[in-house]
């Protein structure tokens, strides 16, 4: 097995008020097969919603988005509250070096934004560690 992930599927109860979320911070449109799943091209990845899974999410789960300036963090977090989603942490320098704050998609789904100025990220958005 290679060391890598393929897709994150998250359960939703709304999957057009996700989607909609999604889009609104900049993803471009999903493919929708049928009226219970999205698939959004996130990079090498894919990220999967999914009513299916009847909205139970992984307790302590936490997606992280790594940008590639400190000054970039409280604008992603921005952005995510005028989509509809709320600010969990704020930005704020973090005591191993970077800067991170999060945020809660519309089904509370929390993403880490973080600026790591040990990981460079790569022009297709790739993170090395």
């Amino acid at each position: 097995m290679e060391p890598r992930i393929s897709v994150v599927t998250l359960g939703v109860t709304d999957l057009d008020r996700q989607c909609a979320f999604y889009e609104a911070m900049g993803w471009p449109a999903p493919r929708r097969p049928d009226g219970e799943v999205a698939f959004f091209q996130a990079g090498g990845m894919v990220l999967a919603l999914w009513t299916g899974v009847e909205g139970r999410g992984a307790p302590g789960l936490e997606l992280a988005y790594n940008v590639r300036a400190a000054a970039e963090v409280a604008p992603v977090l921005d952005a995510a509250a005028a989509a509809g989603g709320s600010v969990v942490r704020p930005a704020a320098l973090a005591e191993w070096g970077g800067t991170s704050g999060a945020f809660a998609d519309p089904e509370g789904y929390v993403w880490e934004v973080a600026h790591n100025p040990e990981w460079p990220i790569g022009e297709d958005g790739s993170v090395t560690m």
